[in-house]
């Protein structure tokens, strides 16, 4: 990229000596950044006029070729960079031309470093699922640079907005992902550019004029009837039993799946006398989750109180790998007809609509229980409440045809918008 180059000589006249003589400075700028060297020369302040030394004498002749092959060698450096195609800052060509060598990030190879560093932390940062989406959008990443560019890495100070753009026809294209997959796809690599931003290996953010939206998508959840059959329905099986048991608690607390799988009985506490709370962190963002328990969540709890995979190791429930549990919420699914998929995001869905919201819950209780640090994550739920409003104008409906008059102490309350 073609940028505002200028080079100039100059008198570092702050460290003049008694007798008038300065050093020689180099200074490089490109886009108003500076960079500044000693030419290791000297020269009387009064010998020097438009960044040379006056006169025929053999010293001015002297100096004045060794400070013009200097600005020689600046130029190439800067023609290098420019052939190799190469971030150009004054930093840069100053780098060239004392020949010191500057570590290439590439990119896949630093998207590697972070996933490996990521599994290090899993359980104490991370969620298995965040690592696998990094694992994902890193293979989709090499996938690209091979059929888009022929290439198996990139220079990170080559990634620009056409190579983001680029990256999502791809994703959309050959991956055939759906919007908010790409999306989380392309806030993936996102990830790994601030990254290399804060550790200064670039000096320009290519998402800075880059935009890419989710588009919020109504999830279904269960019904108080599709409820109530899951919790009547004995399969006869210890295997499914088990699991339906797990993803009601979860219907009735609001948990995902990897916080079910990390519950301790340690963390169900009493309060108010009586009343057990469950008081944990969520693993995707480390926000405290604080949510009392209904009684169908206690009774769900103590079924599994002596569990041998849970009683001696505080653990809350006897929980398969998500995989696993996924592919039986499937076969339970077909079981009770269910024409959707179950997962973990819908029983949460489930609690937040079927169980709370539907049930007059105010909204901002049901985000403190689910853990949302911004209450607009939860708003979207919102959107399924038709069944309320329809029950509550049913009542009303009622009401008025009964012909019941309102009470005298009513007080009208009318707001006009013009």
């Amino acid at each position: 990229m073609k940028r505002n180059f200028s080079l100039l000589f100059f008198l570092k006249r702050g460290k003049t000596d008694p007798q008038g003589i300065s050093s020689i400075y180099m200074r490089i700028t490109i886009e108003k950044k500076r960079a500044e060297i000693a030419t290791g020369k000297v020269c009387q302040d009064v010998d020097w006029e438009n960044g040379k030394i006056k006169g025929n004498t053999a010293l001015a002749k002297t100096l004045n070729t060794y400070l013009h092959q200097m600005e020689l060698k600046v130029h190439n450096s800067h023609r290098q960079l420019m052939i190799r195609d190469e971030d150009i800052t004054a930093e840069a060509v100053m780098n060239e031309f004392l020949g010191k060598s500057i570590k290439v990030r590439m990119l896949t190879e630093v998207f590697e470093v972070h996933n490996k560093e990521m599994k290090e932390l899993l359980g104490i940062e991370f969620a298995p699922m965040t690592l696998l989406r990094y694992q994902t959008a890193l293979r989709h990443v090499k996938q690209y640079l091979i059929e888009k560019h022929k290439i198996k890495d990139i220079d990170i100070r080559k990634i620009n907005h056409e190579f983001l753009a680029d990256y999502d026809f791809f994703l959309r294209t050959t991956r055939k992902c759906n919007n908010n997959s790409a999306v989380k796809y392309i806030k993936n690599l996102k990830k790994i550019i601030k990254l290399c931003l804060a550790n200064g290996w670039i000096n320009r953010d290519p998402f800075a004029n880059f935009k890419a939206k989710v588009k919020v998508v109504e999830r279904p959840c269960l019904s108080q009837e599709q409820i109530s059959k899951l919790e009547t329905l004995e399969f006869g099986n210890e295997r499914l039993d088990r699991v339906k048991d797990i993803f009601l608690f979860s219907c009735y607390t609001g948990l995902a799946y990897i916080d079910i799988y990390q519950l301790k009985r340690s963390e169900i506490i009493i309060r108010n006398e009586n009343e057990k709370w469950l008081v944990t962190n969520r693993q995707k963002t480390g926000t405290p989750t604080r949510v009392p328990l209904l009684p169908k969540a206690v009774v769900l709890l103590s079924k599994y109180e002596n569990h041998p995979q849970c009683a001696d190791i505080d653990k809350a429930f006897p929980v398969s790998s998500n995989q696993k549990m996924n592919a039986y919420l499937k076969e339970i699914a077909d079981l009770c007809g269910i024409n959707f998929t179950l997962s973990y995001h819908i029983a949460r869905h489930t609690f937040a609509t079927t169980i709370t919201l539907q049930n007059g819950v105010p909204i901002e209780t049901v985000s403190k229980m689910l853990g949302h640090k911004d209450i607009r994550t939860t708003q979207h739920y919102a959107k399924t409440l038709d069944i309320k409003v329809g029950k509550d104008m049913a009542v009303l409906s009622e009401k008025l045809a009964m012909g019941k008059p309102a009470s005298k102490n009513t007080v009208y309350s009318y707001t006009i918008t013009k």
